[in-house]
């Protein structure tokens, strides 16, 4: 048995129930929560302020990512290196309470979009094992895990097409291919509201070409669908934790 988790968001208490146990947890990324879209909570309110996440979370999600942008460079236009040091003591403190959650179990992570890949490493568990992109063997499986988010808004977690393809052709034929992104198909890859694309091509051509029985993977909160066929096969998104407070169990057989 090998359990997932993926987009955790700060979840340090569901974590700390769900994450001990006798079987491999693998996490796919996004461990920490900048905003909440539900309630708008999270690190960039607590460093900058309610209103301001508000009027953020209003733009971002009637589509203006634009304005979005530009209210943001505003907001703290000025107090550039202030802020920077402020959400830099938020997102350390919250990978120490989210990554201490992992304290001896066998855990196997990688990074998602929103992840500071170097400030998640250093604040693991010598019990966690942290893979940017590589195999290991579980339960008989050789399973590929590869960090990374689709471009977006210039996040640290994400990657381009072109990087994700490089660390996919690395990794080579596999069982079991876990990613944060989803790969291009629609309705994996955008959200019932909203409904903006995030699909990887490189995951999706990956597929194809190899086609590994399973493949997992997180990021898409309300996903059009949860599970899809890709050729032989078989695409499955593993659930917002933050949300449900449930681990994904894949049962090999």
């Amino acid at each position: 048995m090998i359990r997932l988790v993926s987009d955790v968001h700060g979840a340090v208490a569901a974590l700390a129930r769900e994450a001990p146990g006798d079987s491999p947890l693998l996490v796919l990324g996004d461990l920490i929560n900048f905003i909440d879209y539900r309630d708008n909570h999270g690190i960039v309110s607590e460093v900058a302020g309610q209103e301001f996440v508000d009027e953020v979370v209003k733009l971002r999600s009637g589509g203006d990512f634009t304005s979005a942008g530009e209210l943001w460079r505003t907001h703290s236009k000025g107090r550039e290196d202030a802020f920077r040091l402020a959400y830099a003591d938020a997102i350390a403190r919250a990978y120490n309470e989210i990554c201490a959650t992992l304290e001896g179990v066998e855990a196997y992570v990688t990074y998602g979009n929103v992840d500071n890949p170097s400030v998640l490493e250093s604040h693991l568990p010598a019990s966690a094992t942290y893979i940017e992109a590589g195999v290991i063997e579980l339960d008989g499986l050789t399973i590929g895990l590869v960090g990374g988010g689709v471009p977006t808004i210039n996040s640290p977690g994400e990657i381009s097409d072109a990087e994700m393809a490089d660390r996919l052709r690395e990794i080579g034929s596999v069982d079991m291919l876990c990613t944060h992104v989803a790969p291009a198909v629609r309705q994996l890859s955008a959200d019932v509201i909203g409904g903006r694309e995030k699909g990887s091509p490189a995951v999706l051509a990956y597929l194809l070409e190899h086609q590994p029985p399973r493949h997992y993977f997180g990021d898409i909160h309300q996903p059009q669908a949860v599970r899809w066929d890709v050729g032989r096969t078989v695409s499955q998104n593993v659930g917002y934790f933050r949300a449900t407070g449930r681990v994904f169990v894949h049962n090999a057989g």
